[in-house]
């Protein structure tokens, strides 16, 4: 197994949903490699899956419509590891390339807008980025934008999960202390 995961590193399952590394553990009586892993949505719920089964290929007989390989892909843009930590930035990102070069390559091409949404500075550019993105923001777009935003969008319809970002970008800005006293 060479995608083993590491502390703090940034996952997202092949439904979408994003998920932060805690640990990896042993079960206590069958020596079995675990995943802890936090979802980075809804009430933040802590899980644990055996190593094998959380670095295994999606089974494309009962989801056929999936274009993932992998269950669970390294996202290496947001990786959540402090620059410091033991291992730096080598390991995981390269073998999570040489398993795939193709999936590693489409996660490093994020929308460049998306990019500098994350980069921005103030609710009021972060406001004009997602405006500019409208036509044609995505459902991992928007989760991505919340998550960096510390919200939880509700499922539903992708325009009304747009408009909810949308106001609770304004009601943020609105109350951003941005003047000189």
């Amino acid at each position: 197994m060479d995608r083993i995961p590491e502390p703090n590193e940034i996952y997202q399952h092949f439904k979408g949903n994003l998920y932060r590394i805690v640990t990896l553990a042993t079960h206590s009586e069958t020596g079995e490699a675990m995943v802890v892993y936090q979802a980075l949505y809804g009430d933040f719920q802590v899980f644990v899956r055996p190593l094998s089964m959380f670095v295994s290929e999606v089974d494309h007989e009962k989801y056929p419509q999936v274009q993932a390989k992998y269950r669970f892909t390294l996202v290496p843009q947001i990786m959540g590891k402090p620059s410091g930590a033991p291992g730096g930035e080598t390991g995981s990102p390269k073998a999570c390339a040489e398993d795939s070069p193709e999936e590693a390559e489409e996660e490093l091409n994020l929308d460049p807008m998306l990019v500098e949404f994350l980069d921005a500075d103030t609710y009021e550019d972060k406001l004009n980025i997602l405006v500019g993105l409208h036509s044609r923001i995505t459902d991992d777009m928007l989760n991505t934008m919340a998550v960096s935003l510390d919200l939880e969008l509700e499922d539903g319809e992708l325009e009304e999960r747009y408009m909810t970002l949308k106001n609770c970008i304004v009601t943020l800005e609105k109350y951003e202390c941005n003047r000189l006293r």
